[in-house]
């Protein structure tokens, strides 16, 4: 093809396209070629030095990260010289970078680390004492370690390339060059600079939200969706002792690039909130009592089919696609009813700048978009409250999915003939159920969310989920399976599966389409990369 070029590295015949780069087409062959100030969504300034490779004919080493590839070169990366001039740039980092590792929030995680390990010397022969600029406080959530940086920038080109807000610059020159911000404004006010944070190859930037909180080899990580928005940033979620200790974007160039906003990043101790629902409970003559799953359930089909009259619900745009597509069909098998939802906004949307497909959305919540082509009916203000008084006026049944009455008083529904309520956590509203039956959150269970662009995107489980608590599309399939004969779902695909079944704008779909990087509804073709 006239649009590819054959070369050859390490001794590996590899063809990549015309522009590929030394260090991108190393990575076909398996090479991962040490290198600090590059990466793949900012510019590259080739000033690290760390990326050398020996290319025939060249007169000296060439820096893989800007060097195209040309047909019929031969490269080395595993050379004598490459290697000796690797070895070199290593040491002078070291000149100056403090030797605490021990305390560095990075260890475990830092390339530094790795290529000192991989690549270094065996010994330091610096007699110099090492430079010492001490701890600066940017503002918003970072800390910045002058000690450890090692002048890869990536932090001020992400400030001025994606950002486009020129907080940081590179002050002084040679080996008194320190980062710092701009004119004394510090990151305060702005939305995306914890990305810098994930940025630092070293532990030059640390999140105050995560400093010395766990380390990098005890933290489990799980993939996921981010729920603070209808953006559906792809995340990791890094757990231990059952906890999320801090959220990681996850690389999806079709959402979220390599970026998150600060809002969502920081928005997950509702997660590990410890006052949660853990056993079905009943109201009857003698008060409310604590049953388990069979007992509740068995209870409930009975009232359920002894109350006449139609059925209202209120959903969540926090539950899952399988959540609200169970209940959908839990309230056609009791007859059929009006469902309604509410959305808390943001005033406004706050774009990133440098990459605009990337938003913090004004729908607070990862799933509208799914609730929308359930056919749900979105009620209430941008405050995410009002809009219930019909369903709190009705005298039928009323069953409520998602813990979003907490702008309700204990005489919501008072006069309902029966109320169930499938959440995670009590409220005055809450207390005064018929049923209270426990679920999970999207952290402790499989399923998936629809984004703002019809993209829907899967999440697993990271967390245990606490006593009895069960994922809200189980307990509403085995009700409705009780009412109509059918079979309970007994996994998250299965559900999905009867969701795409009675749905058409999900028709088509399936778990192996989403994959980890998503699918738009109708439109099944996977994506690059999965």
């Amino acid at each position: 093809m006239a649009d590819t070029i054959t070369l050859t590295i390490d001794g590996q015949e590899v063809s990549v396209p015309k522009g590929t780069t030394l260090l991108k087409a190393a990575e076909k062959v398996g090479k991962d070629v040490p290198h600090y100030c590059y990466h793949d969504g900012l510019s590259s300034p080739a000033m690290c030095r760390l990326c050398l490779v020996e290319v025939q004919g060249a007169p000296k080493p060439m820096p893989a990260c800007v060097t195209q590839a040309m047909d019929g070169q031969v490269v080395s990366t595993e050379s004598e010289l490459a290697l000796d001039m690797r070895r070199g740039v290593l040491e002078f980092y070291l000149v100056n970078h403090p030797l605490d590792c021990p305390i560095c929030d990075m260890s475990g995680e830092c390339h530094l680390q790795d290529y000192v390990h991989e690549e270094g010397r065996d010994h330091g022969r610096s007699r110099e004492p090492k430079r010492v600029f001490g701890r600066d406080d940017f503002g918003g959530d970072v800390l910045f370690y002058g000690d450890r940086c090692v002048m890869c920038t990536r932090c001020v080109r992400f400030m001025n390339e994606v950002e486009q807000d020129q907080r940081l610059c590179v002050v002084e020159r040679g080996n008194r060059s320190v980062i710092d911000t701009f004119f004394e404004r510090g990151l305060e006010g702005t939305h995306w600079h914890d990305n810098i944070v994930d940025l630092c190859p070293v532990g030059a930037l640390v999140s105050k939200d995560f400093l010395h909180k766990a380390r990098a080899w005890d933290l489990d990580h799980t993939p996921s969706v981010c729920p603070s928005c209808s953006q559906g940033c792809n995340i990791e979620l890094h757990t231990r002792d059952n906890l999320v200790q801090r959220l990681k974007p996850r690389e999806n160039l079709e959402v979220n690039a390599f970026w998150m906003c600060d809002h969502g990043r920081l928005n997950y101790e509702w997660i590990n909130h410890g006052e949660r629902a853990e056993a079905p409970l009943v109201r009857d003559q003698g008060g409310v009592k604590a049953m388990g799953w069979k007992e509740a359930l068995t209870l409930l089909v009975a009232r359920l089919g002894d109350v006449e009259g139609t059925v209202k619900a209120v959903a969540s745009p926090f539950a899952s696609n399988e959540d609200l597509a169970a209940l959908q069909a839990l309230v056609e098998s009791l007859g059929g009813g009006d469902i309604v939802y509410r959305m808390p906004r943001a005033e406004d949307e706050i774009v990133l700048k440098g990459f605009p497909t990337l938003a913090r959305r004004r729908d607070l919540a990862p799933n509208g978009r799914g609730a929308d082509l359930l056919g749900l009916r979105r009620v209430g203000g941008d405050d995410g409250t009002g809009g219930l008084e019909d369903v709190s006026a009705h005298a039928g049944v009323v069953i409520v999915l998602g813990d979003g009455l907490a702008d309700q008083g204990a005489d919501f529904a008072s006069g309902a003939a029966l109320r169930v309520h499938l959440g995670t956590r009590s409220g005055p509203a809450v207390a005064t159920a018929d049923f209270v039956l426990p679920i999970t959150t999207f952290a402790e269970q499989e399923g998936t969310f629809t984004n703002h662009e019809g993209r829907v995107q899967r999440f697993w489980p990271a967390l245990n989920a606490p006593g009895l608590a069960r994922p809200a599309w189980l307990v509403l399939g085995a009700l409705v399976a009780e009412g109509t004969g059918s079979e309970t779902p007994r996994r998250a695909d299965e559900a999905f599966a009867r969701l795409v079944a009675a749905h058409d704008a999900f028709s088509g779909l399936s778990y192996d389409d989403i994959g980890t990087r998503g699918a738009v509804v109708n439109d099944t073709v996977p994506l690059s990369g999965d």
